[in-house]
């Protein structure tokens, strides 16, 4: 597909839900499964809070230019105007050519009356907060945040289930027909968080055949996983699927219901009741790791 910068790895989002690729199940779609395993896949606090709906959202964005700067609504706004869930997600950079940068919220106190003026006088940019960005880096993006991707990066995201986005800056592109993308002004006016942050950068600690928390949130969680020896995986207690990203290398996932293969760029959902597993890597795999946490 040309100009295709964005790959949907696993959605449940209508129009777009995934199909199994190998197994018996080959072939059958994420709701098919959901409606036929409930709670075995997903986890019974997961399927009583969300239902037959897929939580997640997991994604590869490839920027060979910068994006439109945009914001998400949070649950109670993206309910009221679409019946939808909101959109908080985070980006793990996999790749970033020299200099690349991204934008992540405000870089100084700002609020509705002067973001306005800001945007009215085309001087947005002078306002908003650019991040250097390299391979490795976390970005955590709760609904409300203000940001977009900027050329040279390679990313994956791992958001909530949502589709909702208001555009707010485009850079004055046009089409080939001449005309410029739609904006959404006064939609993304009552969704923007206004206050400004000190860091928008998650920090974490690299360490090697465990588990780093890299990102805690109340709609996943993520770890990261640098493993050169077999690492066994007890999800029982997380009552939840969990979601493999693979991140480099090569490795196995071995069950009782057998053994799946995972490779660098592969995307891997374990049903919640397989409970336990092991994590087997041939000379060494990163991994994102991804589940929704209990309150």
């Amino acid at each position: 597909m040309p100009n295709c910068g964005e790959s949907w790895e696993i959605s449940g989002i209508k129009n777009n839900v995934s199909v199994v690729n190998d197994g018996k199940l080959e072939g059958k779609d994420l709701s098919y499964l959901i409606h036929k395993y409930t709670s075995r896949l997903l986890g019974t606090y997961v399927y009583s809070k969300f239902g037959a709906d897929f939580p997640l959202l997991i994604k590869f964005i490839d920027a060979n230019e910068d994006l439109s700067i945009q914001v998400h609504p949070n649950d109670e706004l993206a309910w009221e105007r679409h019946h939808s869930l909101g959109k908080t997600e985070m980006w793990y950079i996999l790749q970033a050519d020299e200099h690349a940068e991204l934008i992540a919220g405000f870089n100084r106190e700002m609020n509705r009356d002067v973001y306005l003026e800001h945007l009215k006088r085309g001087s947005l940019m002078e306002v908003l907060n650019k991040e250097s960005a390299k391979k490795g880096d976390v970005f955590y993006m709760p609904a409300g945040r203000i940001h977009t991707i900027g050329k040279g990066l390679l990313l994956a995201e791992i958001q909530q289930s949502s589709d909702v986005t208001y555009r707010i800056y485009d850079f004055d592109r046009v089409d080939q027909s001449g005309n410029k993308r739609e904006l959404h002004t006064q939609e993304a006016l009552d969704a923007i968080d206004y206050n400004f942050y000190p860091e928008y950068k998650s920090k974490y600690e690299e360490n090697n055949d465990t588990a780093v928390e890299i990102v805690k949130s109340p709609y996943f969680t993520t770890n990261k996983l640098k493993l050169s020896k077999d690492y066994q995986r007890d999800i029982e207690p997380l009552d939840s699927f969990v979601v493999y990203i693979c991140l480099s290398g090569n490795g196995l996932i071995q069950h009782n219901n057998g053994t799946t293969r995972i490779g660098m760029g592969e995307v891997v959902l374990i049903p919640a009741e397989l409970a336990q597993y092991t994590l087997i890597p041939e000379d060494h795999i990163e991994l994102l790791e991804t589940y929704i946490s209990k309150p």
